[in-house]
């Protein structure tokens, strides 16, 4: 995609596709995420979306002046998602647990577009909505605004960190995926307890666990050092 702006006014496109679909910002991101599950970053190209489409792809320029506006968007999309049917209880704690699973659950669930956009920032609606909730929890847990302010940076780059490594490993071919799966096994099972004690003692726990992503624990340890934060008189 090269870079093209088209007035706001002139965007909507009012004819359906040769698909019969009509044309939407919704629609391209919906369909650019089935496309990336299936093809990786080359997906996004207007040339593949408007095949997929069943659109001139020179339409798409009325919604995305380039393809990286087109995977903010997808990024603002797997933040929107994560974000269907959450409810504050109240307790900040439990608010924010589920907060964090949420998010790295969405985006493992699109492990492709994850790889791509966990790490950017948005500024869209979706995030501004995740920011704006995640700093309500806080601040009226009775943390001051500027450790409220640290607390979100570090929880919400936990979050990402371990959703882009995890979206990472299952993007991965399945081959390579069952390769370093057995490697827990078939060497750090076969090591000495003469030079390596530590590992031959826990090995069958330490192949257990790695088998999974650490993100719930750490986000238990995290919200265990939260807690130290808060003011005196505050739970």
């Amino acid at each position: 995609m090269s870079e093209r702006v088209v007035p706001e006014g002139s965007r909507q496109r009012r004819r359906p596709t040769k698909q019969g679909a009509v044309l939407s910002e919704q629609l391209i991101v919906d369909t650019a995420l089935r496309l990336v599950a299936q093809h990786g970053a080359e997906a996004l190209s207007v040339r593949r979306l408007g095949a997929a489409l069943g659109a001139d792809p020179s339409a798409l320029y009325r919604y995305f002046r380039n393809t990286d506006a087109l995977l903010l968007a997808l990024a603002d999309e797997l933040i929107g998602r994560a974000q269907e049917g959450y409810a504050e209880t109240g307790d900040w704690r439990e608010d924010l647990r589920s907060m964090g699973l949420r998010i790295h659950a969405r985006y493992l669930s699109h492990p492709q577009a994850a790889v791509l956009a966990a790490y950017r920032t948005t500024g869209r609606r979706h995030e501004t909505q995740a920011v704006e909730r995640i700093l309500g929890i806080l601040r009226k847990a009775g943390f001051p605004d500027p450790v409220a302010v640290r607390i979100y940076h570090a929880f919400i780059d936990q979050a990402l960190a371990f959703a882009a490594q995890d979206a990472a490993a299952l993007a991965l071919p399945k081959a390579a995926r069952e390769a370093d799966e057995t490697v827990w096994h078939e060497v750090y099972g076969r090591l000495s307890p003469d030079t390596h004690p530590h590992i031959a003692a826990t090995f069958p726990l330490l192949a257990a666990d790695m088998v999974g992503s650490g993100y719930p624990f750490a986000l238990e340890l995290m919200l265990g050092a939260v807690a130290a934060l808060l003011p005196p008189g505050r739970v």
